[in-house]
């Protein structure tokens, strides 16, 4: 039996291999391979907004003898979006083409691109972008800016104090400082620095120290000529504070001793200096100061419009009988827009943020109580947001109302008069986030105080990019960033270190790229067309040697609900065919991928007629064509 069996096993194993070869055989299996792959040229298709279709190459991969047909399909393609395929077929290679998407928002959709032989399947995800398409004309708008002209300087902000000055009575590095060229750099005379301490005649009554560590060396740097800010009267003529603002007392002798205040001022930097006390007092700078801005924020500081004129009509001509030569800017007021205000309930009456509350007092006629002294320029405050926990969304949704209800508002009630129809407007205050904290409790919501740090952020490189072309269009020629040494809700530079924040390098590459020396003709505007307005701003200019600068702000959020979010990619394809041939070009990008301690970095890029950006989040780019 044991021999039997063991001839027996060996012819049964190949009796039943032999079966299923032939069942195989016969299902036609045995020799039919099997499988695909599917790739793509690239893992995203552009198209533009304008109709312009994207389209990516496929490739197949197949196993040896597969020669079955090919079919491409999408799935989860956005609502807007259309696809359409040349097949694969029995061959190796397709396109995927996507159009529609006109009426979509910018950005990056998703979809599913799915290879199918009948028998077997593969898929790949495929990142589809809908871009902004923009064009810039060869014709300056005469609508924008002064006359089609970009006649907006930049200027930093001081604020000589006693939280502070630690950075500037140390004997501050102004290197930085002279690095942005900055015109009329504001020194705002308050609180601590303010170097009139009392009024009894005695020589202790000024101590110009603390103002001087600051002023000084602003007043050797770039244009040699700041901008002072006579904030607030000396404490002895205050009856009290509004939050930590002085609230001038006012009466007709505080004006006239407040006059008397402010022509001391002018004859120490200006005319000698002045005796009192039986000590002379006089600037060690020969520089004189040309801009005097009279008062802070009058509006919420316990003034009413009018006051505020006969206080300005008061004290200018005093000065004035120092100096003739000197100039005013004029109502400093803090601008706020009043739904924001009441939404909030902000620490104001909000009707006084309004500059429609403000305005027509001043320019009333001469004869009914309105402005008499000399104007050169009016200016205002603006600022985003007075709480840490506003959206970014609605952080800049206030950029645009800074442009209609302020700009343009103001210069229509100048030109009510004929001897004011020709005054400038200027921004002296702007940052992200006007609140303060120094008790540590927040001055606008009395909750814990928490900086804002929108201020330094990718954020602020589209924040503050998309304040000055908004506000230059509108014609505003001074911008003044509040302020230069400070924290990251305000400065530039650090107070405690010194090092550069972001912000130092968007005012940097603003002021390099739309320059204005504030005499000459600015660069012209051109005009410029683009498929979307609402996410990204853009800015183009031709300076005179034929050069252009186009600029672009990707200023859109990822979501509504975001609070100092990294900004959602933008791609703007740009078509400059109208402006001619160009022999080179370069690009440079400020976002937070930003070196902090050496800037960004220009890089040559190859000119075309049309030239794609990309921005990967909040930031700005600047394009600069050379004939």
């Amino acid at each position: 039996m044991k021999k039997t069996n063991k001839r027996l096993y060996p012819m049964t194993r190949v009796v039943w291999l032999s079966a299923l070869a032939l069942v195989l055989t016969a299902a036609g299996c045995s020799n039919q391979p099997y499988g695909i792959s599917l790739t793509f040229s690239s893992g995203t298709a552009l198209m533009l907004q304008d109709g312009t279709p994207g389209s990516v190459n496929v490739t197949i991969g197949r196993a040896a003898g597969n020669t079955k047909s090919v079919t491409l399909t999408a799935t989860g393609l956005p609502t807007g979006l259309r696809m359409q395929f040349l097949q694969p077929g029995t061959g190796a290679t397709g396109v995927v083409t996507v159009s529609g998407g006109g009426n979509m928002t910018a950005g990056t959709y998703s979809a599913t691109i799915r290879a199918d032989d009948g028998e077997s399947t593969a898929s790949q995800p495929l990142s589809v972008v809908v871009g902004i398409a923009a064009t810039v004309g060869n014709t300056v708008d005469l609508n924008s800016g002064m006359g089609g002209k970009l006649q907006q300087f930049l200027g930093e902000a001081f604020q000589p104090n006693a939280w502070n000055d630690q950075f500037f009575l140390s004997g501050w590095n102004t290197a930085p400082l002279a690095s942005l060229g900055a015109l009329h750099d504001r020194v705002q005379v308050a609180f601590t620095g303010i170097p009139m301490k009392a009024n009894t005649g005695q020589a202790s009554d000024w101590d110009f120290t603390e103002l001087d560590a600051t002023l000084q060396p602003i007043l050797g740097l770039t244009d040699h000529s700041p901008s002072l800010q006579i904030a607030y009267a000396p404490d002895f003529l205050n009856a009290g504070t509004i939050g930590l603002a002085p609230q001038f007392a006012f009466s007709t002798a505080n004006l006239n001793t407040f006059a008397q205040y402010c022509a001391n001022l002018v004859r120490y930097y200006n005319t000698g200096g002045f005796d009192w006390g039986g000590k002379h007092f006089q600037s060690p700078s020969s520089q004189h100061i040309t801009w005097w801005a009279i008062y802070n924020e009058y509006n919420i500081n316990g003034l009413t419009p009018s006051q505020y004129v006969q206080l300005y009509n008061t004290v200018v001509p005093a000065m004035q009988a120092v100096d003739p030569a000197i100039k005013f800017s004029a109502i400093e007021m803090n601008t706020f827009d009043v739904q924001y205000c009441s939404t909030y309930h902000l620490p104001f009456d909000c009707s006084v943020g309004d500059p429609a509350n403000n305005l027509p007092a001043f320019v009333a006629p001469v004869s009914s109580g309105g402005v008499s002294a000399q104007v050169d320029a009016v200016a205002l405050h603006v600022y985003s947001s007075c709480r840490q926990t506003d959206t970014d969304a609605d952080v800049l949704a206030t950029v645009p109302l800074f442009a209609d209800w302020g700009i343009s508002y103001i210069y229509q009630e100048l030109k009510t008069r004929a001897d004011l129809a020709d005054v400038p407007v200027w921004v002296t205050e702007n940052n992200v986030n006007s609140d303060g904290g120094m008790s540590g409790i927040s001055e606008c919501n009395g909750t814990p105080f928490v900086p804002d740090p929108r201020g330094t952020s990718a954020f602020f490189a589209a924040w503050k990019p998309y304040v000055f072309s908004q506000l230059a269009k509108a014609g505003n020629q001074g911008l003044i960033h509040w302020d230069y040494a400070q924290d990251i809700q305000y400065g530039v530079v650090d107070m405690n270190t010194g090092n550069k924040y972001l912000s130092y390098w968007v005012e940097y590459w603003l002021g390099d790229k739309f320059p204005w020396d504030g005499v000459t003709p600015g660069p012209d505007i051109l005009t410029l067309s683009a498929t979307e307005t609402s996410t990204v701003e853009m800015l183009s200019t031709r300076n005179s040697n034929g050069s252009v600068v186009v600029m672009i702000v990707d200023h859109a959020p990822v979501s509504t609900s975001d609070d100092n979010g990294p900004g959602a990619p933008r791609t703007v394809v740009v078509d400059v065919s109208a402006l001619g041939n160009f022999t080179a070009a370069a690009q440079l990008m400020i976002d937070a991928n930003t070196d902090l301690a050496n800037g960004p970095v220009e890089v040559p890029i190859t000119p075309a007629q049309k030239l794609q950006v990309v921005l990967s989040g909040y930031g700005v780019t600047f394009v600069t064509l050379t004939p």
